[in-house]
């Protein structure tokens, strides 16, 4: 079967899974490892998708991939940051975290804190940590986006603008390679603006393959930040960038 055929079948499953990896691919395909791996090449030339470790992606652009398919892609790296992440926080802190797929594996990773105080614009969040009897959570309110379970516009900051939190957790769509924090909606954005100001510490949680993406609005630099999780070793650059600017990088296994 030559790539010409592969080809629609391989964006329909980027569609649905949000990412494709080149074992599945070749076992699905049954084809080999080395052919996949051309037909991922001739699709990232044409601008259909992006290579990422192991496999591709939709391409990023203006437009995020849909919030369940974000929700599956690099599950098990996003827990392991998500255990770092936890660690660093002690019990009885107060804790802000904002939407997204890694903050909601933050969210996971503190069920079993102690006297915690979250703070959060994300449902989804808000749900995960009902389940600790041993944290009080507060909904920032807003407009709910329904397509992620998040709250954003002026009400949401507002509301953000009424704590100042020991730890503010964020997540982004992509990290460039100048350390600035990038995501899609300019709503978003000014809430995670409005949540790094009103905490004492600020971790960023985000896995490689933020590394390997675009995105049009900026929310920060890593020089603004306290920590950045991760799941592998930044670039040499930006790594010695963050060494200047005291922003400490902490891999997870």
């Amino acid at each position: 079967m030559s790539q010409t055929f592969r080809a629609p079948d391989i964006l329909d499953i980027a569609r649905r899974e949000g990412r494709v990896t080149v074992d599945g691919l070749a076992e699905h395909f049954g084809v080999t490892v080395q052919t996949i791996r051309r037909d991922l090449a001739e699709l990232a030339e044409a601008g259909k998708l992006e290579r990422v470790h192991g496999g591709a992606i939709l391409p990023s652009g203006v437009t995020n991939i849909g919030y369940e398919a974000r929700r599956g892609l690099n599950a098990e790296a996003k827990a392991a940051i998500a255990a770092r992440c936890a660690a660093s926080i002690p019990e009885e802190a107060s804790v802000f975290l904002n939407i997204g797929t890694s903050t909601e594996a933050v969210a996971r990773a503190l069920l079993t804190h102690r006297n915690l105080l979250v703070v959060t614009n994300n449902m989804n969040v808000a749900n995960i940590l009902a389940e600790n009897p041993g944290c009080e959570v507060v909904v920032a309110g807003g407009t709910l986006r329904r397509s992620d379970g998040g709250l954003v516009g002026a009400l949401t900051m507002r509301a953000v603008q009424a704590f100042k939190v020991d730890y503010a957790v964020i997540g982004c769509s992509a990290l460039d390679a100048e350390g600035d924090l990038l995501d899609f909606d300019i709503q978003e954005v000014s809430v995670s603006q409005t949540i790094l100001a009103q905490a004492r510490r600020a971790f960023l949680v985000a896995d490689a393959a933020k590394f390997e993406r675009s995105a049009p609005v900026r929310i920060a630099s890593l020089r603004d930040l306290d920590e950045v999780f991760t799941d592998r070793p930044l670039p040499a650059p930006l790594a010695e960038r963050c060494r200047g600017w005291n922003t400490r990088v902490d891999v997870a296994a």
